[in-house]
């Protein structure tokens, strides 16, 4: 039986950055949380570890090769395990879960999430994917079915910290913060032969490869100026990059009378999360509190697009609407795919994109069969063109 006085919890990609984030804030707060649901996608071995000491109702591996030992080693616990993406989407529609955390890298997020939406599950979004993919049909089925969307990414979570008590004050412009990633104030010669080990070292933040490579690129940011747009009601004019090197300031408000307001803090990801998971409270935690005595300097610089030329494709795919987004993400995931297998250059990447952005047949009005679709056709094209590249 269900305890009235926590929230039940499933965290689709337990065993990513944000999904082993995520059980610490729950493992830190088993009074308020209960894990629910736990999934992953390969890493049956870190999926197993947590399942025995959370004890969750259900497990879904994805990589179905892999079900037969994750079911061997979870049956003495009587904990239920289930395979395929087809489960996936289903075990986010058990009537006990109160939160899903979508916590899954890239495209793979969408279905699920709807589905989720779909059986009135307010969502936790670590997966700003989905919102970039098809940001207009997820947005009108969270509203159709009274759903919460509830920011995990540390800018779009600053944003949200930012609004409450401004009622109806309308927002004039937001402000998105970008630490620069590796090559900060590198300019295109010097990127000519960067290598994927350089791109994956981030300065600021311990992400999975995937979002690390995106933030190398500033593709990151742009998928955040997407997410941004459908989280937030804006238009591309309404949303400013700025870089700024140390990730104190994760995003800024601004508002009709010139006011701004920021939030602030240590770079670490728990913090939005554990706002998401246990909103509209605030929970006490022990994490290492920010110093403004050790920081005496913050700075700001204009983003370079013309070296990063990620963050113009994305304003280009938003400005543009339909299904351009869904096809700079797929094209994108290709890219970075790619770049880690060492069949694409650094400065390849945005080339890709772009020629995927210019082929790729444009919708104006899709539907979600049409996003898909769209995904499916991107990679296809994505994939022929990288292997003429390489020929």
């Amino acid at each position: 039986m269900k305890d009235p006085n926590k929230k039940y919890i499933a965290i689709l990609g337990s065993t990513g950055s944000i999904g082993t984030q995520a059980l610490d804030v729950i493992r830190n707060n088993k009074d308020r949380f209960v894990v629910e649901v736990l999934t992953a996608e390969n890493n049956a071995t870190l999926l197993i570890e947590q399942a025995a000491e959370f004890r969750p109702n259900v497990v879904v591996i994805g990589n179905e090769a892999l079900y037969d030992a994750v079911k061997a080693a979870l049956d003495p616990l009587h904990i239920k395990v289930y395979c395929g993406a087809k489960s996936l989407v289903s075990v986010v529609e058990m009537e006990t879960i109160d939160i899903v955390l979508t916590a899954l890298v890239g495209y793979a997020g969408l279905m699920p999430t709807i589905h989720a939406i779909k059986a009135g599950k307010h969502i936790a979004l670590a997966n700003k994917e989905t919102l970039v993919v098809a940001g207009d049909i997820v947005t009108s089925l969270a509203q159709k079915h009274k759903v919460a969307i509830l920011p995990v990414d540390s800018e779009h979570s600053a944003i949200f910290q930012c609004l409450p008590g401004e009622g109806m004050n309308p927002i004039e412009k937001i402000i998105l913060t970008a630490s620069g990633g590796p090559f900060r104030g590198k300019k295109r010669a010097e990127l000519e032969q960067v290598t994927k080990k350089q791109a994956l070292k981030h300065p600021n933040w311990s992400m999975g490869a995937k979002i690390t490579i995106d933030s190398a690129s500033l593709m990151n940011k742009g998928l955040e100026v997407i997410e941004a747009k459908w989280l937030f009601g804006l238009n591309a004019d309404q949303i400013d990059v700025v870089v700024h090197p140390q990730s104190i300031i994760h995003s800024m408000v601004q508002f009709e009378d010139g006011s701004i307001k920021a939030q602030m803090g240590l770079p670490d990801m728990k913090l939005p999360i554990q706002y998401a998971l246990a909103f509209p409270e605030r929970l006490p935690s022990e994490y290492p509190r920010f110093d403004f005595l050790n920081y005496p300097s913050l700075t700001f610089e204009k983003p370079d697009t013309d070296t990063f030329q990620n963050l113009s494709l994305a304003y280009e795919a938003l400005r543009k609407g339909g299904n351009m987004a869904c096809i700079l993400n797929a094209a994108n995931e290709i890219a970075v795919e790619k770049f880690l297998q060492d069949e694409l250059t650094f400065l390849e990447m945005p080339d890709l994109i772009a020629e995927c952005m210019a082929k790729v047949p444009y919708i104006a009005i899709p539907t979600l069969d049409d996003y898909i679709q769209t995904d499916r056709n991107t990679r296809e094209m994505a994939r022929t063109i990288t292997q003429m590249k390489i020929k």
